[in-house]
């Protein structure tokens, strides 16, 4: 269920407004009974400004007189038509130091059992640069006799789901591509 914008200072405009129950206004704001209690007692959240529902679009003076009047009744959250906040994208994985000497073997796995992976996604999964993708690739990596591919997920460099996602993504243009490649074979052998 989806919660108030700010619980506590809606729980204590809530409890200094209106004559719903504790367990009402701890159900609406996803706070425990006994909290509101100690806010309503003035040992909890004696700092924080009441946050008015009614004033920004959560709840409806409807919605609150219908409660009072049935202990029972649980406040719903009013829908908006405001525009809801969007997950961020993550940036720049973080790559904990301890596990920096691996990305050489995780990217020479992924070069090999996934070679349809963009430079661009592996850098993206990885947390690495397209220059040591190019260097593991070319075997010019300063480390090169010793790197052994190793998978990503098991270094835990990169999740399942996300190695799974960026092969799916990349599975339409890597089909085009060895097609590509065998035209210009027969090309060459003409």
């Amino acid at each position: 269920m989806a919660l108030p914008l700010m619980p506590k200072a809606t729980a204590v405009w809530l409890v200094e407004n209106t004559a719903l129950s504790f367990e009402q206004i701890g159900d609406f704001c996803g706070l425990h009974p006994l909290e509101i209690q100690a806010i309503a007692d003035g040992e909890v959240a004696s700092g924080i400004v009441g946050l008015d529902p009614v004033a920004n679009g959560q709840l409806t003076r409807e919605e609150i007189a219908r409660c009072e009047a049935d202990s029972d009744a649980h406040l719903k959250l009013s829908v908006t038509d405001y525009p809801q906040p969007r997950a961020k994208p993550k940036g720049a994985r973080y790559t904990p130091v301890s596990k920096r000497q691996d990305r050489p073997d995780a990217i020479a796995w992924i070069l090999k059992h996934h070679p349809e992976l963009s430079d661009a996604q592996i850098c993206k999964l990885i947390g690495t640069t397209k220059p040591t993708i190019q260097s593991v690739r070319d075997k010019t990596h300063w480390n090169a006799a010793n790197i052994k591919p190793r998978n990503p997920v098991t270094l835990g460099l990169c999740n399942e789901p996300d190695l799974e996602k960026a092969v799916a993504i990349a599975r339409p243009r890597g089909g085009s591509l060895p097609a590509a490649e065998h035209e210009g074979h027969a090309e060459h052998a003409e």
